[in-house]
């Protein structure tokens, strides 16, 4: 949906909605979307941030599927502006932790299955406005942070493999005059997880690897081939994620801009913070407090931050909560994408406050158009702060339009 008068576009991830085929995917968004449309926008075109598995892309470019999707889109007045390309298998009901990462870029079948879903995206996508697909940031650091040799073999296939996929969207945007954009999302120990090593992989990596690859694909100079890549390729700016690395919006948004780097999506969702306590039965409270978020289903990495800046990184939440005790910390931020429209929780915060930041900046740099709430784990909360769905999204919408209107 539209916010108001503005130019933004607001929609929620159905990447909340477990559903790894079309027949799936499709039946949520008929039980969920125009529900949500008539609470909060009725009678106005009403946008979704849809979310495709590889399985359920392959099969709605099967046969008619996709022409009958834009038929029924365009009967409920709706509209699809941005994908979430990050998770190419399974997410809901399983264990996902690392294999979300997998395949990474620099394999085939994820650029496969990229390529898939630009091709859906530029046949849905309206024609006055550009399309996002977001993606995951590269690998999983872990992987590789041992084996430079392997760790550089990395960057170098996952660059040129972005090319091929850039090369795709010039092509689309030739044929249709459709803009299209990948974007890239850095998260806690992605292999690229925070701002200064964005610009690094871009300047390092992207734009003279990647350029040589689209220069030599498009026959075109290697000046030229790095103006589309800037074009097509940006970041997906997850508010969870920034957060729970300590980097400040403001910051981040300067250093990309100074890099030429460009915010293709912004992801509105919150993670858990909490000021570290010295006593013993404080200490307590807060791992009883922590305890029912970690959970089995995804990674919950955590970065605490000492009383001198610096930073240590633990891989998922449980193994963090062994060593709390121990800590000498100040402060602890956790990636668990928590609802947004919540600031306490218990004991805990959210990192609700840069999220309201990020929306004041919007209001003065106001690049980036398109606006993602991205709160994945309703189905693993702790039980007290589980309720219906759909009014659980629909105060999310309302939340953020709130937030907008008072900036």
């Amino acid at each position: 949906m539209k916010i108001g008068n503005s130019s933004f576009h607001l929609t929620y991830c159905t990447n909340i909605h477990p559903g790894e085929n079309w027949r799936e995917v499709f039946a949520n968004l008929k039980k969920y979307v125009p529900n949500l449309q008539a609470r909060l926008a009725p009678g106005k075109p009403f946008g979704i941030g849809l979310r495709l598995s590889d399985m359920a892309a392959r099969e709605l470019l099967e046969e008619d599927t996709l022409a009958q999707f834009q038929i029924w889109l365009n009967l409920q007045n709706l509209y699809v502006f941005t994908l979430n390309g990050f998770p190419y298998g399974g997410f809901h009901r399983q264990v996902v932790k690392d294999q979300v990462y997998a395949p990474d870029w620099s394999k085939q079948e994820r650029l496969d299955y990229t390529i898939r879903l630009t091709k859906i995206l530029a046949a849905l996508l309206p024609e006055e406005i550009d399309g996002g697909i977001s993606t995951l940031p590269l690998s999983y650091k872990p992987w590789w942070v041992e084996d430079k040799v392997s760790c550089d073999a990395v960057f170098k296939n996952s660059s040129l493999n972005l090319a091929l996929a850039a090369a795709e969207m010039v092509r689309i945007r030739e044929q249709t005059g459709k803009l299209l954009h990948l974007d890239l999302e850095p998260e806690p120990d992605g292999l690229i997880e925070n701002a200064a090593e964005v610009i690094d992989f871009f300047q390092n990596w992207l734009l003279p690897i990647g350029g040589a690859c689209l220069a030599k694909h498009l026959d075109i100079s290697q000046e030229l081939a790095e103006a589309k890549l800037f074009e097509h390729l940006r970041v997906c700016y997850d508010t969870c994620h920034f957060a729970v690395e300590y980097e400040d919006p403001i910051s981040v948004f300067k250093s990309f801009k100074a890099a030429g780097i460009q915010i293709g999506k912004i992801q509105l969702s919150a993670a858990i913070q909490v000021a570290l306590p010295s006593t013993v039965q404080e200490q307590n409270l807060v791992i009883e407090r922590l305890h029912p978020f970690a959970e089995s289903t995804y990674l919950h990495q955590v970065i605490e931050r000492n009383s001198d800046g610096t930073l240590h990184h633990y891989p998922d939440l449980a193994t963090a909560l062994a060593h709390l005790k121990q800590s000498s910390a100040e402060e602890w931020r956790t990636h668990f994408h928590v609802p947004i429209f919540i600031r306490d929780y218990q004991i805990l915060q959210s990192t609700q406050d840069d999220i309201v930041t990020v929306l004041d900046l919007l209001q003065e740099n106001s690049t980036c158009k398109h606006l993602e709430i991205e709160t994945y784990t309703w189905d693993v909360l702790p039980s007290e702060m589980k309720m219906d769905l759909l009014t659980s999204i629909q105060r999310e919408y309302e939340w953020v339009l709130g937030t907008v209107g008072n900036c």
